[in-house]
């Protein structure tokens, strides 16, 4: 059911879902796996085939596909190790085609961060001569990035940006997150990120945006807090510390409520300078009604800062089209907006 809720409407991939289901045995436990692995490889080998043949938007969203079929070959195993690293592999393999065969090509490239952890990233440089403005995506804690850098590459292509996509699982497909799970300081990262991508000579330093995978991160809002340096941000703006607090409140006395901070007193939202795009889903963990009321109290300290709620559409998730182009059309002003200032 997640993966038809992905599946475009009218598309032939809704046939092809339901033809891999048939082939599948309820007796036989490794023919889920079996059957979906084998349609993620031929989405994977169509969609090289696509690029290869100049068509490297059609080819990106066979790759999305084969990712789709990927996470469902390893979604009723997630106690099987074997699997989890063929299918991390696959999915890896997925991403590094699309690096290869892309105009301009793309890379894989290696973050300092702590000792013996570097962050592992993907690079797609913007197509043109001399520093790029440049977006920056960050996955949550726990979420590889290679679904990320094939959703998200052709909206930064579109409007000039060069995209840097990076998760916190370590390098190569076999994650290490177990070995910083629960650190304190995992928004340390945002910081080490920026460093690499101001080193670079093809990256102007003054239009650097971040853009948190899910739009809404505390995480990338806690990491900014701590780095002035980003020109624009999309995340949840300090958002999730106050709901923790309001929800601390509640297990308070009457006269020990008035001592929580509001809104325009959370230690996240007032570090934040740079402009701020909060992008939430119609229904989801905060109601748009509270998101509204929070973010018009931050906006009496913090002027650039927008709040953008998306319609939930057939299947409970918003059109994830419509609201990327609509992200990246804020970040394109914002990066320009930035250079004029500069100017």
């Amino acid at each position: 059911m997640r993966l038809l809720d992905t599946t475009p409407e009218g598309g032939g991939e809704f046939a092809a879902c339901l033809a891999v289901v048939q082939r599948i045995y309820n007796d036989d436990e490794a023919s889920w796996y079996q059957e979906w692995t084998r349609s993620a490889e031929v989405m994977r080998e169509e969609a090289c085939l696509l690029a290869d043949a100049g068509s490297l938007d059609a080819g990106r969203r066979k790759w999305l596909r084969a990712i789709n079929y990927y996470d469902v070959a390893a979604s009723p195993f997630g106690g099987c190790v074997v699997r989890q690293q063929a299918v991390a592999s696959g999915i890896r393999a997925c991403a590094l085609d699309y690096l290869r065969l892309g105009v301009p090509q793309g890379e894989v490239v290696t973050i300092p961060w702590r000792q013996d952890y570097p962050l592992e990233a993907y690079f797609l440089p913007a197509d043109g001569n001399g520093p790029a403005p440049t977006v920056v995506c960050i996955c949550e804690p726990g979420r590889r990035k290679e679904k990320s850098l094939l959703m998200l590459a052709g909206y930064a292509a579109e409007r000039g940006l060069s995209l840097l996509v990076v998760d916190v699982l370590g390098p190569g497909p076999a994650s290490r997150f177990d070995d910083i799970v629960g650190s304190r300081d995992l928004e340390s990262a945002i910081g080490s990120v920026m460093d690499y991508v101001c080193e670079r000579d093809d990256v102007d330093d003054d239009r650097i945006a971040i853009l948190a995978d899910d739009w809404s991160s505390s995480f990338v809002a806690r990491g900014i807090a701590l780095d002035p340096r980003y020109a624009a941000a999309v995340c949840d703006a300090g958002l999730w510390d106050i709901h923790e607090r309001v929800c601390l409140s509640r297990r308070l006395k009457p006269d020990e409520r008035a001592c929580l901070p509001s809104a325009s007193d959370c230690r996240v939202a007032r570090q934040i300078m740079c402009p701020l795009l909060v992008a939430l889903p119609e229904v989801g963990w905060l109601r748009a009604d509270i998101a509204a009321r929070l973010v018009a109290q931050m906006k009496r300290d913090h002027l650039d800062i927008t709040l953008k709620i998306f319609a939930n559409q057939q299947g409970g998730v918003p059109d994830e089209a419509h609201a990327n182009g609509f992200i990246f059309d804020w970040i394109a002003s914002r990066l320009a907006g930035s250079q004029e200032m500069q100017g």
